[in-house]
């Protein structure tokens, strides 16, 4: 049986409170419901965030680093292994912990719990409700980066303190690239079955093939064209460049371009996609 449609209009109209500032606004009203939602489990959050990405750091960095010998122009300006896996593995955690929050916990306010209806029999409509969900995603992945780049910088790795600072907004961007667009995705869906290849077909071949591990150029070309593709491909070249301190600016103006495009395409279909589904 289709869910009732919602009664704030706003909720079924994406144009409804369009104003930039309305929707901001409106969105600022659901801080203290995030605020609560984080106060409750971030605990549940410390090893996947923090402890999972370290031991990467010193079984790859660090043991396995140990006996890696490489001309630092094989490693893209890295002085060592460990200076060249710990930048990579800082963009592959913004990715993992944005998959894991616009997923299953946004089909559960959509489907299980539905507590995105609850919010719009509110003055709330979906773009407020949207912005307010990515805005606590974004948060979450500003609080892990910087707590991943802080436990990092006694390994001596990082060459820019400026570039660092950089590197930390950069994660944000990154990971409102892969938010906004599996947000759409996720809202969208009546079951969770597509989520598997999300996982298994998305975020792994990512994590693993687009320069967090080794450079790109290592894979045979159709395989290397294809990771310089993947948003996470630009997410590591761009962190790598800033804390090493060998920015190419031109290369920086494509990854924020890239990383921007996808932010703003994704939110126009969230939108759409969000308030098609709350009216089924």
């Amino acid at each position: 049986m289709s869910n009732p449609a919602p009664s704030n209009p706003s909720a079924s109209n994406p144009s409804a409170g369009s104003a930039p500032t309305s929707t901001l606004r409106g969105a600022l009203r659901l801080v203290d419901y995030w605020a609560t939602v984080y106060r409750r489990t971030w605990r549940g959050s410390i090893v996947s965030s923090f402890i999972t990405p370290l031991l990467y750091v010193l079984a790859m960095g660090v043991l396995l680093g140990g006996f890696v010998e490489a001309d630092p122009a094989t490693l893209e300006g890295a002085t060592s292994y460990l200076a060249f896996v710990v930048p990579g593995l800082v963009a592959a955690t913004s990715m993992t912990t944005v998959v894991g929050e616009v997923t299953y916990p946004v089909m559960a306010m959509v489907k299980w719990n539905k507590t995105y209806f609850s919010m719009t029999a509110t003055p709330l409509g979906v773009r407020e409700i949207a912005l307010a969900h990515l805005g606590f995603v974004a948060f979450r992945v500003a609080v892990t980066a910087a707590v991943f780049l802080a436990v990092t910088a006694p390994f001596g790795v990082y060459e820019s303190a400026p570039g660092v600072l950089g590197a930390f907004v950069v994660q944000v961007l990154l990971g409102m690239a892969f938010a906004v667009p599996l947000y759409a995705f996720a809202a969208g869906l009546r079951d969770e079955t597509a989520f598997s290849l999300v996982f298994r077909l998305g975020m792994i071949p990512m994590f693993l093939f687009s320069g967090a591990f080794f450079p790109v150029a290592n894979l045979d070309a159709p395989l290397e064209a294809l990771a310089r593709a993947t948003p996470l491909w630009h997410g590591v070249d761009l962190t790598r460049m800033l804390v090493l301190g060998v920015p190419d600016w031109s290369m920086v103006a494509v990854h924020v371009a890239y990383l921007l495009a996808l932010v703003v395409v994704g939110w126009w279909w969230a939108v759409r996609r969000l308030a098609r589904r709350m009216q089924q």
